[in-house]
């Protein structure tokens, strides 16, 4: 095997669908009932947290480019005063979160959502997509944007489009997959 050959190998083909929402929901699901649950929109979220975040949601589903991204970039990215984070904390400890990314003047992208694998099927996940869209719907866009891609979970695509999402596109990319080390490496600078 060569060197180029590992490094194919070391990737995943992907198709990544791109979404669009073009008008605020007339409603969104209710809060669960039965958990104590707390939504809270992070501010100055310190680089070392976000970066705890995205691992722990994103690690099952390969969420990578995040933790590539160089921490000066990644900091200034989360400076942005028009950035909204939040965070989602079950029994009081952290369960998942989203980052809203207004984009253009007149689009909001929901850039990360999910959920930590200990709040998985709970019935969590419909209710904190109805917090994450009718948050982005809260900056006034004309349009909300999310992608999915087929690493995600399989429950993904079929929610977003359920709670009021429609493909726009699709496009085929490779996944670098990160090894533990540098997962380590990333979260631990």
């Amino acid at each position: 095997m060569t060197m180029q050959d590992n490094a194919v190998s070391d990737a995943i083909a992907v198709t990544v669908t791109f979404l669009e929402m073009a008008a605020r929901p007339s409603h969104f699901p209710s809060l669960p009932h039965n958990k104590h649950i707390a939504l809270m929109r992070a501010r100055s979220v310190p680089l070392h947290f976000y970066k705890y975040l995205a691992d722990r949601v994103g690690r099952k589903w390969h969420w990578v480019n995040i933790l590539r991204t160089p921490d000066a970039e990644l900091e200034a990215q989360l400076a942005s005063p028009d950035r909204d984070i939040r965070v989602l904390y079950l029994d009081g400890c952290p369960a998942g979160f989203f980052d809203l990314n207004p984009q253009l003047p007149h689009v909001v992208d929901l850039a990360y959502f999910g959920l930590m694998e200990h709040a998985m099927g709970q019935g969590l996940g419909r209710w904190f997509l109805g917090a994450a869209i009718e948050a982005a719907w809260s900056h006034t866009p004309e349009t909300v944007t999310v992608q999915t891609c087929t690493l995600d979970h399989p429950a993904a695509l079929p929610l977003y489009q359920r709670m009021g999402f429609s493909p726009v596109g699709q496009q085929e990319e490779q996944v670098k997959v990160m090894t533990m080390a540098e997962r380590c490496e990333s979260v631990m600078r």
